[in-house]
């Protein structure tokens, strides 16, 4: 109830979609990428959500997308508000927030190294972060494949073997017990 009320003054001022409470004090808001901005700010500086929680992406391969979620926190009232985003997977590209939350610029090199989408703006966006002297596609990605990749990038050791993990756990547990 107190997360759709927010919702309800929200939408009086912005242009929303979905809405999904998820508890009494969490909720997901769901709205176009070029509205995102004014209601962070306007979330921040009117609502008491001072706290940027995180920022991710989740890579919607069969659509072209990805979407960005936005989880902020009122901790005056407990509260959590997220905001997804969808923008286009080809030239991926998002407003920087850092101005609003300097902590964003760090989420923001994440995204821009692992999944390659840019902040134009942000400090040190393009600065290598946790991938130094990658040179592939970015990893987290859906498209990498990253089986191929280890085959490509590294050798065979000898001795190496696969196990089921189901039986190798078994056996490390319960030892020959496990076998009855």
């Amino acid at each position: 109830m107190v997360m759709q009320a927010l919702y309800d003054t929200l939408k009086q001022r912005f242009p929303l979609g979905e809405f999904t409470a998820q508890r009494d004090n969490l909720a997901f808001i769901t709205l176009e990428a070029v509205r995102l901005y004014p209601l962070l700010r306007y979330l921040r500086d009117h609502e008491g959500f001072s706290h940027l929680v995180l920022l991710t992406a989740v890579d919607w391969l069969e659509e072209g997308q990805f979407q960005l979620t936005y989880l902020l926190n009122n901790r005056t009232k407990c509260q959590d508000v997220g905001l997804r985003v969808m923008i286009p997977r080809d030239q991926a590209s998002m407003e920087s927030i850092h101005d609003l939350w300097p902590a964003a610029s760090t989420y923001q090199r994440e995204l821009r190294e692992m999944f390659g989408i840019d902040f134009p703006g942000s400090p040190r966006v393009n600065e290598e972060f946790i991938l130094e002297g990658w040179n592939d596609m970015p990893p987290y990605r859906r498209d990498f494949d990253t089986l191929e990749y280890a085959r490509k990038t590294y050798r065979d050791r000898p001795g190496r073997e696969t196990r089921d993990p189901a039986a190798h756990m078994k056996q490390q547990l319960y030892g020959d017990k496990g076998d009855v």
